[in-house]
């Protein structure tokens, strides 16, 4: 009897097995394990179109017991998309932490985008150098849409996108581009009278505001819904600008009690900006909210936090950034741009 005694070559497989390695799932693993064809898994993996919903759930409970994981470089090759979206924020960088609403609607749509498992790359261009390395890196296609965060009336930004077919839905309406790009929105309008309704039915009548920036949705359309709701109790000299930072609310508040110390409330238009105001109402000898009556707009973090506890116009983020997401897949998906505005609702609490 003879021996072979010539090395035999290792297999893939058996190379896998010697090492001790579990074989990666595959499509058709998740076919077999759900009952269902290649194809319907393909359609699954790729945004779930013409699948039935006991197909889905089947395809999805399938992924979950065999680990499957896609291989996105490969969908990549097939679709032509990198399936990944942009949180693009057009303003300076401190504002990504100072701020408390961006990092709100970064988490939540965050959150949505992982539901499809979807990364979502943050970006920032709050001056042109930026504007231009970002606008070369998604005109390249490395993004499939972007989520526009605080844009400027007439944002040079967005025409770039625009210019490179890039999709896009905004946060609040996008000034100068109405009718172009989608946006989800807050009823900043309606919210503005609220707060403003609010203040008068508790008794005042010397009703100041700070506005937000005048060349962005928040700015304009809450100082609109101030002014509406006052009518002819509107006073020019009870209002002051203000940046949405906590400082400017505190500069615009000393501002206002210089021009009118007669004042007994104040309409903030954002919680940061509402928190420098209470400082400099303090520093005043003014109490809150026996002297003047605080109301500020967002009920982000902050305004539960402060002293006293402020009275605000409640946005709901968490929907704000579920709808964008769900609004930019739609136009990635070939659909036109749509636009919707939430409700806003108001929390009274000690300030007024």
């Amino acid at each position: 009897m003879s021996v072979d005694s010539r090395p035999v070559e290792p297999t893939a497989e058996r190379g896998e097995q010697a090492r001790g390695a579990r074989r990666r799932p595959t499509i058709r693993d998740v076919a077999a394990a759900a009952g269902v064809s290649r194809g319907t898994v393909s359609r699954v993996i790729n945004g779930g179109h013409w699948v039935s919903p006991d197909a889905l759930a089947a395809v999805n409970e399938a992924i979950r017991s065999t680990g499957y994981s896609a291989n996105q470089h490969a969908r990549s090759l097939v679709t032509g998309r990198s399936n990944s979206i942009a949180f693009l924020l057009t303003e300076p960088h401190h504002l990504l932490f100072d701020d408390p609403n961006f990092s709100v609607l970064l988490r939540g749509a965050a959150e949505e985008l992982a539901k499809r498992e979807m990364p979502l790359l943050l970006m920032v261009a709050g001056t042109p150098q930026e504007r231009r390395r970002i606008g070369a890196y998604v005109a390249a296609g490395h993004v499939d849409g972007v989520l526009l965060i605080s844009s400027h009336q007439d944002n040079p930004m967005v025409g770039e996108l625009l210019k490179h077919d890039v999709p896009t839905v905004a946060v609040g309406v996008p000034l100068g581009f109405e009718g172009k790009v989608g946006f989800v929105a807050a009823d900043d309008l309606g919210g503005g009278r609220t707060m403003t309704r609010h203040l008068l039915d508790s008794g005042r009548r010397r009703v100041a505001m700070i506005t937000g920036p005048l060349d962005t949705p928040g700015g304009t359309l809450r100082l609109q819904g101030f002014r509406e709701e006052l009518g002819d109790l509107y006073d020019e000299s009870l209002v002051a600008h203000g940046d949405y930072s906590r400082d400017s609310g505190r500069r615009a508040m000393a501002e206002l009690l210089e021009r009118r110390p007669d004042l007994d409330a104040v309409f903030v238009g954002s919680d940061l900006m509402a928190a420098g105001a209470l400082v400099a109402l303090l520093a005043a000898g003014r109490r809150v909210p026996e002297d003047v009556a605080v109301g500020g707009f967002d009920d982000s973090g902050v305004a539960g936090s402060l002293h006293p506890a402020l009275t605000t116009m409640r946005q709901p983020f968490e929907r704000i950034s579920s709808e964008m997401v769900r609004l930019l897949l739609d136009v990635i998906d070939g659909q036109d741009p749509a636009a919707i505005t939430l409700q806003t609702s108001l929390v009274v609490r000690d300030s007024t």
